[in-house]
């Protein structure tokens, strides 16, 4: 059975490594199918497909799109795209084009309770400053000893209801389906698990999703579950959609499971690579 891992980040968004060593990472932890989904950004693919290649893994192009879906912030990936796709590229920088003002806007709200410099200590932390994050100021805040750890910060700061919290108008579904479909990528909802909809909501979302074209879900998925693996895989059997598997990895002390490290899919799903050379 193919070990296949089809979310993870790099310091180009808001992960720690590089795209070469995350491609390295991948390899010695038994990945053979591997995807870069960097937030709203492509530039670090052609040195993951480089290294992906170099140590015979079998690279997959990604990107993770944000979009506001119900006033909610919801994450769509892309797989199998092509990154020089200029109506992709054209897409994700609208997308990025906002987060300079929203940094400051978070990093205003972290000054009122009493941690100063917020947004150059998050630029710190910000290989690319044009994707400035919540991930970025929580590393900051803890750097400055305020918690200890960055699953700590999101629990007291940067989230709906604490300091820090800026809400943003990213891309539309619509938008987010098209540009991937554009670029001949295959569309799919990440994490769903962690979206604060209830079941009408979600439903809605789903069906809006297949109108336009998406095709997958994640079933198994670094912040999901295993009971939320079995509900994932009845809806994906239900409605029809393709299955995905991604660690959604970050960083080796911020992510909850490694690349590679998650179950197999349920058997009753068709997984998104099912039709995929390999």
């Amino acid at each position: 059975m193919l070990n296949v891992d089809l979310h993870c980040h790099s310091h180009v968004s808001d992960g720690v490594l590089s795209p070469t060593d995350l491609a390295r990472r991948a390899k010695a932890n038994g990945v053979d199918v591997w995807a870069l989904t960097d937030h709203d950004e492509v530039g670090g693919i052609a040195e993951a497909r480089q290294a992906a290649a170099e140590i015979g893994l079998r690279f997959v192009a990604g990107v993770e799109i944000s979009i506001t879906w119900a006033g909610k912030t919801v994450h769509i990936v892309g797989l199998g795209i092509d990154e020089k796709n200029e109506v992709l590229l054209q897409g994700l920088a609208s997308v990025r084009g906002g987060r300079d003002g929203r940094g400051r806007e978070i990093a205003a709200q972290l000054a009122g309770v009493g941690i100063p410099d917020a947004y150059e200590g998050a630029l710190k932390y910000a290989d690319n400053p044009e994707l400035i994050g919540r991930a970025h100021f929580a590393r900051y805040i803890v750097e400055l000893g305020v918690k200890d750890s960055v699953s700590e910060v999101f629990r007291h700061f940067l989230v709906e209801g604490k300091p820090g919290f800026v809400p943003h108008r990213w891309a539309t579904l619509e938008q987010a389906v098209s540009w991937i479909r554009a670029a001949s990528g295959r569309a799919v909802i990440a994490h769903p698990g962690r979206y604060p909809f209830d079941d009408l909501a979600f439903d809605a979302l789903l069906d809006a999703f297949r109108q336009l074209g998406g095709e997958g879900i994640e079933v198994v998925t670094g912040s999901h579950t295993p009971d939320q693996y079995a509900l994932y895989a009845r809806v994906a059997q239900q409605s029809g959609m393709l299955a995905s598997r991604g660690s959604d990895f970050h960083g080796p002390t911020e992510s909850r499971v490694d690349l590679g490290s998650l179950p197999p899919l349920p058997a009753n799903v068709l997984p998104v690579w099912h039709d995929w050379a390999m």
